[in-house]
């Protein structure tokens, strides 16, 4: 089982009966495997096909991300026997392949949706300094306008820049194990100044005792997005709470505001990459129209789902949904390679 722990692939050994024996971190981290069971019924059929005709059999296939079902994996997977009677499947995940197609595509046409807005704004504000020079008043006040579309253009370029990553990268490659109430301190951490500069205070709530298998870094951005997102939409003197719960072998992360609440009708679009319910609030706050795009992309990167309620006047909540990762209990002939 040490050879299959170096493997780039992911890796199952599964009994001529179906039974799982072994499956290396990665298999566990893509949800394929959960404890003993095989939870890609096609991967199940592969291994079952491979014993029945006795030869190496190889397929690619379009599947459901296990536990939830959001994401498709594209898949190659390939089957062979091994000399104790048992099957060998190495699984290359070709979504990453595709990812990076997408990337490319999606930055050029991320940047010049976008990235116009404050050059331009900047542009126009340096003509107007450049015909007030002599009016210190007004240099000063164009001047002030040009920090803030800086600011803008800098944050928009990162935000882009995180996507873009987000898009082509696999958290399963680096995989960890990562304690849900230290990634939520962490996060509120981050963003604690910002709070204090809105008069808005968190609301934590008790421990989960919970852990999930995925990017630590990926994890606390989108946790961090949610936290930022709900302070920019929050009035002075408000609370955003912070929870999170394990139910059914799914780790739920809260953030709850009392914030100016979304529409019905935009709630179906809050995930778009630059969709904003409020254009003008947008600007105000300084939002780039990309941290909830990018919350959605973690979330689908480790297999899991964001989901939104609100209403307007009473505020929102935001629930991520990602799978808990537990030890294997140690079932017969059951070992997660590390």
């Amino acid at each position: 089982m040490e050879v299959l722990a170096v493997l780039s692939s992911a890796s199952l050994v599964v009994a001529t009966g179906g039974q799982l024996l072994h499956a290396s971190s990665r298999a566990q981290a893509l949800g394929l495997v959960n404890r003993s069971r095989i939870m890609v019924p096609e991967i199940a059929a592969l291994a079952a096909d491979a014993v029945q005709a006795g030869d190496t059999i190889e397929r690619e296939m379009r599947v459901r991300r296990p536990p939830l079902g959001r994401e498709l994996l594209e898949l190659r997977a390939r089957a062979a026997l091994l000399g104790t009677g048992a099957v060998l499947i190495l699984i290359d995940d070709l979504s990453e392949e595709r990812r990076v197609d997408a990337v490319r595509r999606d930055f050029v046409a991320n940047v010049s949706h976008e990235l116009k807005t404050p050059v331009g704004a900047m542009s126009i504000l340096a003509e107007a300094m450049w015909a007030s020079t002599d009016d210190p008043e007004q240099v000063r006040h164009f001047a002030e306008r040009m920090q803030v579309e800086a600011g803008r253009l800098a944050s928009l370029i990162q935000d882009v820049i995180d996507l873009s990553r987000l898009q082509g990268d696999d958290p399963t490659i680096h995989a960890e194990v990562v304690d849900v109430d230290e990634l939520l301190e962490r996060s509120v951490d981050d963003v604690r100044t910002l709070a204090a500069s809105h008069h808005v205070a968190f609301l934590l709530g008790d421990p989960a005792h919970a852990f999930i298998l995925g990017d630590r870094s990926q994890l606390q951005t989108a946790v961090r997005n949610l936290l930022a997102n709900a302070i920019a939409y929050s009035p002075s003197h408000t609370r955003v709470a912070v929870d999170a719960r394990s139910v059914d072998g799914i780790v739920e992360i809260i953030v709850k505001d009392q914030g100016i609440g979304i529409p019905a009708n935009d709630l179906d679009r809050i995930f778009e990459r630059f969709y904003r319910v409020d254009q003008a609030r947008s600007r105000v706050t300084g939002g780039t129209g990309l941290g909830l795009a990018i919350v959605k992309h973690v979330c689908q990167n480790h297999g899991g789902e964001c989901r939104a309620w609100s209403e307007v006047g009473v505020g929102s909540t935001f629930t991520l949904r990602l799978p808990a990762y537990a030890e294997a209990e140690g079932g017969p002939g059951l070992e997660v390679v590390q």
